[in-house]
């Protein structure tokens, strides 16, 4: 359960890096709101995670689900370039995430 709820404070902190764009420095009140209302449940999220998961271990795995997930929203929404090496190293991250995990007891 401690994953699940790793992963969707993952999320949340995806959709607070995609409010934070589209706030437009915080001009745009509904998408700033919803930046407020996503940091606040991914920093929850990711407390009540590490209570279970040592820290370092969530923390890492929290940041990379958010890199990765704010990259794809940026290649998928925001028309942000997508080469080989840009691929290559998502690539390596979500393994390196993945090999976190299954070291993780």
């Amino acid at each position: 359960m401690a994953w699940l709820t790793l992963l969707l404070a993952g999320l949340f902190e995806v959709g607070f890096t995609t409010c934070l764009t589209l706030s437009r420095n915080f001009t745009r009140h509904g998408w700033s709101l919803g930046f407020l209302v996503c940091s606040i449940l991914s920093f929850l999220l990711l407390n009540q995670a590490a209570q279970r998961i040592p820290m370092g271990t969530a923390y890492a795995v929290w940041t990379g689900i958010g890199a990765v997930g704010t990259v794809l929203v940026g290649i998928l929404l925001f028309k942000e370039p997508v080469d080989f090496r840009r691929l290559l190293f998502l690539l390596l991250l979500v393994g390196s995430i993945m090999g976190l995990k299954s070291v993780t007891h």
